[in-house]
Parts: C-alpha cells; structure tokens; sequence
C-alpha cells in the first residue's frame, strides 16, 4: 500500500508522453520517455498508483515503443477500440468497427478518389489504400508491417479502426464530407492531429475505456486523472475527476472545463503532473 493506491492516470503518449511530432513531420529518429518523465512514473507506482497510456496507436505500433514506457495498468489502443493487458498478452475489452463501414468507405473512395487511409486490425497487420508522403512519414513514427491494397473490398476483418491522412487543405475537404454524410453519426470522428483523422465505433472512444478500464480496476471515478494534448483525449479529460495537459495542447484542450495546464509535453509534463498529484495525497 502507498499513497497513490487506487489512483489511476491514464496518460496520451505522443506529444503528451513523448513528443514525437517532429518525427512524423521530418521522418526523423524517434525520441523515448525522457528520464524525468520515468523516474516520476516509476515513483507513483511505486507507491501504489496505477498508470497507464491511452492513445491512438494500434497494438503493432505502441508494442514497438511498450518496453520503453514505464506503466503497470492495461492499455486503452486505437483511440478508444480496445483495452490492451500486456503483462497477459490479450485484449480485455474490444469495440471494433461493424462491418458496414466497408460500404461507407468504399462511397468515400468513389467520391474522394485520392484519399489516403491506414486500416487497422486486432492482429499485427495494417493496411493502406492510397498511401501517401503524410502515410510513409506515420509509419516511420509507428514501425509498423503495413500492406498497400487496391481497396476496402481486400481489406479483411475484423476492422479496429480507420485512420485518414491528409494535409490541408483536403483534410478540411474530407472531414467536411464525413460530416455531411447520413452515416457519419454511427462513428466517432476525431482528429488526432492535424494530419490525422481517425474514425472508431461510436463510443469507442477515449473517455468510455479508460471509464471500463477505471471499472475493471475498481478505481473510483474521484481516483481518475487524465492527460492528453489533442481533441482524440477530450473525452477521457471531460470524464477525469482532473483533466492535465502539457502547453501544447490544442486551443479546444486548453478549454476544457477545469483544466490544468503543465510544461510542454518535451519539458516533461508528466513528471509535473505527478508532482502535482504528490502534493495533494
């Protein structure tokens, strides 16, 4: 037992963890955890706490950085679509795309031609259709196995989640062309970044995992502390007893009712975050 037990952080990891932005965009040598950020971590769970990492990533691509991150809870994958055990090498909960997403998308590609789009799966494969400069420099940051495919009618299931990649000015085209379709309701729709678009189940989001995982846990709702820095983590922020961000955030984080605003993700936001729990348990 320790001052932190029953405390639960579930924490974004790039640009919140790990600033890793800067490598998506020059397909540069990926940063790791700095020793601030893990010492701190490795301090809270030390005294009882448990921390893990929500993010966007799917299984094959946070594996790939999993050994470098200090976390003794599950893990809540594909923004929002699974919960992840580690330590027992399965999922805990899974809330996959239905299958009529391939109508909806293969729609998409007949009117959006040249979109370029990731699909992912509940295995170690990844799929691209229309892969493009924004995919090739993604999947550097990931490491991930990513097979090119002519279209979703290839693709096999089950579907995780779709992730559409897009500079401006087509994201706005595109995130313009979800919203005006009839079944754009029956799927989140976040951006993860400005290049990113990802699209999950409805309610397969942030917010309503890392609610399960705080519900697997037994950790009470007053117990929940949750850090991100881009709109994919508002729902885990709103549902938080205290929402943190690191200074880069997006303005709309920076708006979130009650938020608590740290250092930049690179001046180790988390490690000031815990210090700041410290002083209140």
């Amino acid at each position: 037992m320790g001052k932190f037990s029953g405390v639960l952080i579930a924490s974004d990891y790039d640009n919140t963890m790990v600033y890793t932005e800067g490598a998506l965009k020059s397909g540069g040598p990926l940063p790791s955890v700095s020793q601030e950020n893990r010492e701190a971590v490795e301090y809270f769970m030390a005294e009882g706490g448990t921390f893990s990492v929500a993010t966007g990533r799917a299984l094959p691509s946070f594996s790939r950085v999993r050994e470098g991150v200090p976390m003794n809870g599950p893990t809540v994958l594909f923004n929002g679509a699974a919960i992840y055990d580690f330590a027992q090498q399965r999922y805990l909960y899974t809330a996959f795309l239905p299958e009529s997403v391939r109508g909806h998308i293969c729609r998409l590609l007949e009117d959006l031609p040249e979109t370029a789009l990731e699909i992912y799966h509940d295995d170690d494969s990844i799929h691209a259709i229309n892969p493009n400069e924004i995919t090739y420099h993604h999947l550097h940051l990931t490491h991930s196995p990513t097979v090119a495919l002519a279209s979703m009618e290839e693709v096999p299931s089950p579907i995780s989640k779709l992730l559409f990649e897009e500079a401006e000015p087509r994201m706005t085209a595109l995130r313009e062309y979800i919203a005006r379709q009839s079944w754009s309701t029956e799927y989140e729709v976040v951006p993860s970044n400005p290049y990113l678009l990802e699209l999950t189940a409805r309610g397969a989001n942030k917010g309503g995992m890392v609610r399960r995982l705080a519900q697997m846990l037994e950790i009470r709702q007053e117990n929940v502390y949750c850090v991100g820095d881009h709109a994919n983590d508002i729902p885990m922020l709103t549902f938080a007893r205290t929402a943190f961000a690191p200074a880069n955030a997006i303005q709309p984080v920076h708006e979130v009712p009650g938020i608590h605003i740290l250092p930049n993700c690179w001046e180790n936001a988390i490690a000031a975050m815990i210090a700041e729990l410290d002083k209140r348990y």
